[in-house]
């Protein structure tokens, strides 16, 4: 991050937002400290406005104004840092006609206010750039964004790998290559988890000060993607009864999740059999080889030239997470490049079932996945356990 320019030739008012809050706090962290350095004085203060209702964003606001209106007792300058600030965006507690009011008449203030010797900090995540506040600090102070993870974007894991790296160097942890990407793998595009995650492991792992990929696996979330991924894990190790297990809790936990369903099981599994043909190929091709750590693997795929494949994400390697084609690699071994051909077209007959057939989807899909690790037409549904 690039070393913040002098008080006095920025605006006093500094907001620093977006998806990636971490960013957003260390931003405004930086601002804070040089500002008192460089104002001096000793009446600087720091508000908590991170608020679970619109009463207690009400009452950070009232704190806000009573700072802005108390003059340094020594003289001097005075820096006001509205810290954590979550009722920006759109969400319930912001769009409260109590909240909404009281923005609009600190908007009000702001534009009237003397800076002089004053200057104010706000961080907080997204907001909401129509809203009356927004406008007005935009137009008398600076507004720095950062944006947060998208699916969309190619390079998300490496931004989210740099993200949890910050974040530990923060807490004085260290962690392995192989340990941030499976934090990363296991989230997802998620600012605000992967935080979460990361504290949660540094406090598993204590005095050790360093998390190692062990330490993940043993501590870390096991949200939706992480158990979609233990799903495809287990069809690549071809270990049929860990498989069959995985379906089971799977289609267990379906009842209780209308988001979930056998279709995005099974798409999960196609895109499982889609990286190991990519593995397959780019092996073929000379491309990369057998590497047998997660740093020497990534940097295989940074030589890999970037017009080698198509631009339309499904069918480029280079597009995806890169733990999850490491992953892949050793899986890959598994299987022939025939047996993963007919694995795929296995599942799009199955997909074809699910949509239009009336038999049970749980017992289609017990059947197409045995055949599949089999490797033969005579899988036969594995029973399944009672609950």
């Amino acid at each position: 991050m690039p070393r913040a320019p002098a008080a006095k030739d920025i605006a006093p008012l500094l907001l620093s937002c977006g998806g990636d809050e971490f960013a957003a706090k260390q931003r405004a962290r930086e601002a804070y400290e040089r500002w008192c350095e460089e104002i001096g004085g000793m009446d600087h203060e720091t508000i908590d406005a991170t608020a679970i209702n619109a009463g207690e964003a009400l009452k950070a606001l009232v704190k806000l104004n009573e700072a802005l209106n108390t003059l340094p007792f020594f003289g001097g300058g005075k820096v006001i840092w509205l810290k954590d600030c979550n009722f920006l965006g759109d969400d319930r507690t912001a769009s409260s006609a109590a909240v909404t009011e009281g923005l609009a008449g600190l908007a009000q203030t702001l534009k009237t206010f003397p800076w002089d010797n004053v200057r104010l900090i706000i961080n907080s995540g997204k907001v909401d750039k129509r809203k009356t506040f927004y406008k007005t600090v935009s137009k008398l102070g600076t507004v720095e964004t950062f944006a947060g993870l998208s699916i969309d974007d190619r390079d998300w894991a490496d931004k989210a790998e740099d993200m949890v790296a910050r974040h530990l160097k923060s807490l004085k942890v260290a962690a392995d290559p192989e340990a941030l990407a499976a934090i990363v793998n296991n989230v997802g595009p998620n600012a605000a988890q992967l935080k979460s995650e990361v504290e949660k492991i540094a406090t598993y792992v204590g005095d050790a000060g360093e998390i190692t990929a062990a330490d993940v696996e043993a501590v870390s979330v096991k949200n939706k993607q992480a158990r979609a991924f233990a799903l495809g894990d287990a069809l690549g190790d071809r270990n049929l009864p860990r498989l069959l297990h995985r379906l089971d809790e799977e289609l267990w936990e379906m009842q209780f999740d209308k988001k979930k369903s056998e279709i995005g099981m099974l798409y999960g599994l196609i895109s499982k059999v889609r990286v190991m043909l990519f593995i397959k190929e780019m092996l073929s091709a000379g491309m990369i080889r057998a590497a047998g750590n997660y740093p020497a693997f990534k940097s295989q795929l940074e030589r890999v030239p970037a017009d080698a494949f198509p631009e339309d994400r499904r069918i480029n390697p280079l597009s995806m997470n890169p733990y999850v084609l490491f992953r892949a690699l050793p899986q890959a071994a598994n299987y022939s490049r025939g047996e993963l051909v007919q694995a795929m077209d296995r599942l799009l007959k199955c997909n074809r079932q699910l949509v239009s057939s009336s038999t049970d989807g749980a017992l289609v899909m017990q059947q197409t996945l045995t055949q599949i690790v089999r490797g033969d037409e005579t899988g036969k549904p594995a029973a399944r356990r009672g609950r």
